[in-house]
């Protein structure tokens, strides 16, 4: 294949999900995918279905290794990386005492420090370039974090807030960040996909709400993940997208009543706020 067969897409967690349909619309768009997933034999229809634009590997983000080796084997089928997606992760619902420090760990390596293993390994060669677009798959729960869904958005939070900084870091490179956040898209993440913490029976009052939902949300979520990949798709093309990109009406509701809440309290404390100043 030459480099003028379309753009090149590496992604990580296509076995299912926005992975999957992200990897379906790049495709669509007449590019080239490097679809990864933990066990790649999960990737045969995709592959199937992509013939000669799709490869895949085995990509466990927790290990920069096989990150390391992803990049590579992108570079060798194709020649170039032109877009990097950051999809893989998983839920977890859970009162903040609830929650071990190891379940904390493991789902912050994932969602958080396997992206940034993927996003370091592919960044000397989009500064090389002189082009490309790093997809960050966070959530509307990278901007509000609602009882129970402490350590996921935790996770989010950290993932929002070192790429903001990367967007501004490799901007006179010609290297673009988009941050994407989904609300609610009928995938696997109520199911498989979703830890649930051990319970303390006092948290019922603040948490079992949010326990209950997880619990039947699967098959009931309002977003087509084929359409959140067409968005993601046309923002990657688009000269002007944004940094964040909100999908879904309940995520554009749900970040916007937060930025109110946020400027009403700033707005409220100011005059406390600014008195601090030395006299």
């Amino acid at each position: 294949m030459t480099n003028t067969d379309g753009r090149v897409w590496l992604i990580t967690g296509c076995s299912a999900g926005f992975g999957r349909e992200i990897a379906l619309a790049a495709l669509a768009a007449g590019d080239r995918v490097l679809a990864t997933a933990r066990r790649p034999e999960t990737l045969a229809a995709l592959r199937e279905r992509g013939g000669e634009r799709v490869r895949t590997a085995a990509l466990d983000v927790t290990d920069a290794g096989q990150a390391e080796a992803a990049v590579r084997t992108a570079l060798d089928e194709f020649g170039r990386i032109d877009v990097v997606v950051n999809n893989a992760g998983y839920g977890s619902v859970g009162a903040v005492e609830e929650l071990t420090m190891d379940e904390l760990r493991d789902l912050m390596e994932v969602m958080f420090f396997g992206a940034v293993a993927v996003t370091k390994a592919v960044l000397p060669h989009l500064r090389a370039q002189g082009s490309g677009t790093i997809v960050q798959l966070s959530s509307m729960g990278g901007q509000l974090a609602p009882p129970g869904f402490g350590a996921y958005c935790a996770a989010k939070f950290a993932l929002e807030g070192i790429s903001e900084a990367l967007a501004a870091e490799v901007k006179p490179f010609g290297v673009r960040v988009l941050i994407v956040e989904p609300g609610a898209f009928r995938t696997e993440f109520g199911g498989g996909r979703m830890h649930r913490s051990r319970t303390i029976g006092a948290y019922a009052v603040s948490t079992s709400g949010t326990r209950e939902a997880v619990e039947t949300m699967d098959g009931t979520q309002p977003g087509d993940p084929a359409k959140a990949a067409a968005a993601i798709v046309r923002a990657v093309g688009s000269e002007d997208a944004p940094l964040r990109l909100a999908l879904g009406a309940d995520a554009v509701a749900a970040i916007r009543a937060q930025h109110r809440a946020r400027a009403a309290d700033l707005a409220a404390w100011e005059e406390v706020s600014r008195a601090t100043a030395l006299d």
